[in-house]
């Protein structure tokens, strides 16, 4: 652990924020994930719920019940027992491979963020579907994945003005991460892949099919094939398939 991370504060009378580092980093997001494992597997009744963010772990719980310093004690004893930089992700996560069209009309903004990279269009695409990317956390719209990390020339910063629409399924750029929409809305990120796989699946039995500590790993298909998988998509899975991480 680094001599200032990780820290623990209460937010409100909600719950407790441990946080691992100032700003995204892997294996900050690799801890928060382990963390919060961990913590789960302790089955102390004072946590409600937990989630990850990008470099943190929460715990909700009602601090007008429960002792904030006997919960601060609780967590940085269990904080000392390793280095959770060093620690293994948690079990049961998916490895999943999902068909994306990179690129042309469905994906108007690649070749921009491509140049925004300092790539070409075809070694964006190399780099976009090589790169195992992990499910950092999940927010802002229901089961909506970002997705981490790309390499340092990646970094590219939102675009100045929205896009006034983005669809469902697409796959967009931004500050070393790629985000997958699960509904239609404007953004600030560049549009450079666009899938048919849904995020959010409200009539399923499962209605978020990610979670953090997933991986992501995208393959090229072809507009024709996209234009198949979304017509028979009755089930959300554009094409995709999973199999069980180690």
């Amino acid at each position: 652990m680094s001599n200032t991370y990780p820290t623990i504060h209460t937010v409100g009378l909600s719950g407790v924020l441990v946080t691992f580092a100032e700003a995204l980093d892997d294996t900050a997001n690799r801890a928060a994930l382990a963390f919060r494992a961990a913590v789960d597997a302790q089955g102390w009744d004072w946590v409600q719920e937990s989630a990850t963010s990008l470099i943190s772990a929460f715990f909700r719980t009602d601090l007008a019940q429960h002792s904030a310093a006997d919960i601060t004690e609780q967590l940085t004893d269990l904080l000392a027992t390793r280095d959770w930089f060093a620690a293994p992700l948690p079990e049961g996560r998916k490895l999943w491979h999902i068909p994306a069209v990179f690129g042309g009309d469905l994906a108007p903004q690649l070749d921009e963020a491509a140049e925004a990279a300092g790539l070409s269009p075809q070694d964006a695409i190399a780099e976009l579907t090589s790169t195992r990317m992990r499910v950092i956390t999940i927010g802002f719209a229901p089961g909506q994945p970002y997705l981490g990390t790309l390499g340092e020339h990646w970094n590219i910063p939102r675009l100045g003005t929205l896009s006034p629409n983005i669809p469902r399924g697409a796959l967009v750029a931004a500050v070393r991460q790629l985000c997958l929409f699960s509904n239609d809305t404007p953004t600030g990120w560049r549009h450079v892949g666009q899938t048919a796989f849904h995020t959010f699946r409200p009539k399923a039995d499962e209605p978020f099919p990610l979670s953090p500590g997933d991986e992501l790993l995208f393959h090229a298909t072809t507009p024709a094939d996209y234009k198949t998988i979304s017509a028979n998509n009755a089930d959300g899975a554009g094409g995709a398939t999973w199999e069980a991480l180690p």
